[in-house]
């Protein structure tokens, strides 16, 4: 009853708590019956793992000649949904062998290598074995994994048997079923997924991007590529059409890796420093795109306004101001410039109006309004602005 008790338990253990990332792959489970001749050694093939294989749970169980297996191990592991299930305790391990078995034993060894299989069979050699029972059983179950096993390296296994009964011929039923983990079974292996990386790296988006801000923006468009393809699916795209992939990736990315936001601050960045440098025509070509995608803030609109007007382009100059403006008239920097602006285009009434309305204010926390005026038509004036109405303004500031 306390055996019964703690099955129990252990079920409902392993159905809370199972994973979901995989399954039991029953289509190509090994299940054979294998009739040995005493004192014969023989070798199996197991079905070839599925791709995706991160686990096999295999059952041998010898019987005697009018036996039959009560449960098969396909069926048993319908109750178990992932292999942790298994060994997570004595009762799982119990609970995967043969209710019965007969009385006869044998030895068994798993090989990766056929060759190393044939050479057991002819010479006994396991020194190469994955794996070697070599206390004679009737029955057995184990776990294997890729993370603690050498017996998935070429995704075949064989197994062989010795048969250690001197007279009669041994029945044995060998049961293998994998357990294949769904992402890996789409066919993105590590080799897989850092060749599509390094293409991603050499795009012309992701080069400007800091490298942390690259890695992110390439392992979103990974994941994108991979949730909708196949590796072999996506290998027997053509060009056009991988290229296309990652440019459908690319623009979901943009956005959802923080990518955009990236690029935006370093254009911003690099506007201010042409700006400094005197470089206004380059500066307008950094900050143009922030504005064509919307995703512009109001600095971004001031610093495009003044940039226009350092280039004599007043209209544009007063499109984007007042665009800013409609985003936060409080904005002093872009009021200023709006002034500017006006002033040069010939609406005298206007800028008027604007200097003098916010003459008794800061500009900044550390630059007053008048004090910004001033510096600002001293640059004018050195650009070859018309000067005509400074001194006008000038008074009107006193």
């Amino acid at each position: 009853m306390q055996y019964k008790l703690s099955f129990l338990l252990l079920l409902i253990t392993t159905f809370c708590f199972a994973q979901t990332d995989g399954y039991w792959d029953k289509e190509r489970a090994t299940s054979k019956q294998i009739i040995i001749s005493a004192r014969e050694r023989i070798i199996i093939p197991v079905e070839e793992l599925p791709e995706g294989t991160t686990e096999i749970v295999y059952r041998i169980t010898l019987l005697d000649e009018n036996q039959k297996l009560s449960n098969s191990l396909v069926s048993i592991l319908k109750a178990i949904p992932d292999p942790t299930g298994i060994s997570q305790g004595s009762a799982g391990a119990v609970f995967l062998l043969s209710k019965i078995a007969g009385d006869d034993k044998c030895k068994y060894a798993i090989f990766n290598n056929k060759d190393l299989a044939l050479d057991y069979k002819k010479e006994g050699n396991v020194d190469k074995a994955c794996l070697y029972q070599n206390n004679p059983i009737n029955k057995d179950a184990k776990r294997l994994s890729t993370k603690s096993s050498t017996c998935f390296k070429s995704g075949m296994m064989w197994f062989g048997f010795e048969s250690k009964n001197w007279i009669m011929n041994q029945r044995i039923i060998l049961e293998v079923v994998p357990w294949v983990d769904t992402k890996l079974s789409r066919g993105w292996t590590i080799e897989n997924r850092k060749n599509v990386l390094s293409i991603c790296k050499s795009t012309d988006l992701a080069k400007k991007l800091p490298n942390a801000g690259a890695d992110d923006y390439c392992v979103c468009v990974l994941d994108k590529i991979q949730n909708q393809y196949k590796f072999q699916e996506y290998q027997n795209l053509l060009a056009a059409e991988k290229t296309k992939a990652f440019k459908d990736g690319g623009l979901t990315c943009y956005n959802e890796s923080g990518a955009s936001t990236t690029i935006y601050d370093n254009n911003r960045l690099e506007a201010s420093q042409f700006t400094s440098q005197g470089k206004y025509g380059q500066a307008i070509v950094k900050l143009l795109p922030i504005i064509e995608e919307k995703k512009a803030k109001v600095s971004d609109y001031d610093a495009l306004g003044i940039n226009y007007i350092y280039t004599k382009q007043y209209d544009k100059a007063l499109k984007y101001l007042n665009i800013g403006e409609q985003l936060d008239p409080t904005e002093l920097s872009l009021q200023l410039h709006l002034a500017h602006a006006n002033l040069f285009k010939g609406n005298y009434s206007k800028a008027k109006s604007i200097y003098k309305k916010y003459k008794s204010q800061n500009i900044s926390d550390s630059m007053g309004w008048n004090e910004q005026v001033k510096a600002d038509f001293i640059l004018f004036e050195k650009l070859g602005l018309p000067t005509n109405d400074f001194e006008r303004i000038l008074n009107i500031l006193q």
